[in-house]
């Protein structure tokens, strides 16, 4: 454990390493029409490569992390990055859309252990009041995958097609593997506990709670931004060479939304759950109107980039509120709910972009199920406040 104030270069090592894994999960988003076109696949078909890879991450996440709990974490975390480049190296060399489905299925197995793991290994890298540092240290390489991996993918791509992309994702994670080989110490396994007491914080029904608004409110996102790729070229009418700058403008408005969110949720949580779903869900109907007019949907995806992403702060707030004795597994589940929501989203865009609707109602599409999760969060949130009263 380092005692100086600096974040110590194996932090960096996972910063990179999640990274990669965020880079592979979102790139999809910029390359979608482009892996249609060449496997010869509807636009909706593709988008279930952002099901698949979600629905990996729901239910074999968490089971893969309690099997590895009993190894020790540095060996864990190398032969996760070992799984994940062999997975991105199929989907580079893959001409049959089984074989891309199923290494995307391979490569989302890794996410779930790799995040869980390597935050509990990240904490351990530092001294104790530096430890919430480092945890958002490793994950900066999540919200750097939408500014930086998603946009750079979608014009690696553009450049060299599509296949290339994953192998620079597969390289980025090979340099992870090989950089926690050589510089993160060996650490034990965690003590075995019995699987009761690690479920029993979900007999809590405001937690159950917490992970349904995670979902609901999350689905609008994906739905959205899994596909803006056609709606940027069959509505808006760009060049894909332009979806590069595109990603990267609403890739910052992620990065805004995320520290905003973080503000507002210390300040008043319940107001910030119900305030940036809205805001979401108006920022949606705005770009279902402007989607035809180029330079008014670049204005209006960045403005849905930051009020999507500020709900990230105060979603995992509430879950890790009522996580009782639990709040790692808690915040675990959390992880869950957002890519059950991701998985929805990849669903539903899916549906309406190979319907007779297209690609223009893909917006519209993406506000029915968070509006349900509006109304539920303020239901919850009134709840409470009740409960508060009452006590």
């Amino acid at each position: 454990m380092s005692t100086s104030n600096k974040m110590p270069l194996q932090v960096w090592i996972l910063t990179l390493a999640a990274f990669a894994i965020g880079t592979a999960e979102f790139v999809i988003a910029g390359i979608l029409t482009q892996v249609a076109e060449s496997l010869n696949i509807s636009e909706g078909q593709t988008g279930h490569l952002i099901t698949a890879y979600a629905l990996a991450i729901v239910i074999g996440g968490p089971i893969l992390t309690l099997w590895l709990s009993r190894y020790g974490k540095r060996k864990v975390l190398i032969g996760l990055m070992a799984l994940f480049v062999v997975s991105n190296l199929i989907t580079a060399f893959a001409t049959d859309y089984n074989v891309l489905l199923a290494s995307r299925v391979m490569a989302g197995l890794t996410q779930g252990p790799f995040y869980g793991i390597g935050a509990v290994v990240a904490t351990r890298l530092v001294s104790e009041k530096m430890a919430g540092q480092a945890v958002g240290q490793m994950f900066a390489g999540l919200t750097l995958a939408n500014v930086l991996g998603v946009p750079g993918g979608a014009w690696v791509g553009d450049m060299y097609g599509w296949n290339t992309t994953f192998l620079v994702v597969a390289a980025l994670g090979a340099l992870a593997a090989i950089a926690i080989m050589i510089a993160i110490p060996s650490q034990g396994a965690e003590e075995p506990r019995s699987i009761r007491s690690q479920i029993g914080p979900f007999k809590n029904w405001n937690l159950i709670a917490s992970l349904l608004i995670t979902t609901l409110g999350w689905v609008g996102f994906m739905t959205f931004y899994g596909y803006i790729a056609p709606v940027a070229e069959q509505v808006a009418g760009f060049d894909r060479s332009s979806l590069a700058w595109i990603l990267v403008i609403v890739g910052l408005g992620l990065v805004i939304g995320n520290m905003l969110g973080g503000k507002t949720a210390d300040r008043n949580l319940s107001a910030s759950l119900i305030g940036w779903p809205a805001a979401m869900i108006v920022s949606l109907v705005v770009l279902g109107f402007v989607a035809s007019q180029p330079y008014l949907f670049v204005a209006a995806a960045f403005v849905f980039g930051v009020v999507s992403f500020a709900n990230v702060p105060p979603m995992q707030m509430r879950v890790m509120k009522y996580g009782g004795d639990a709040p790692e597994l808690a915040a675990t589940a959390n992880i869950s709910a957002f890519n059950i929501a991701n998985a929805l989203g990849g669903i539903i865009g899916g549906i309406v972009v190979d319907s007779t609707w297209g690609a223009g109602y893909i917006p519209f599409a993406a506000i029915i199920v968070p509006a349900i999760g509006l109304a539920f969060i303020i239901w919850q949130e009134r709840k409470s406040r009740s409960a508060t009263v009452t006590a």
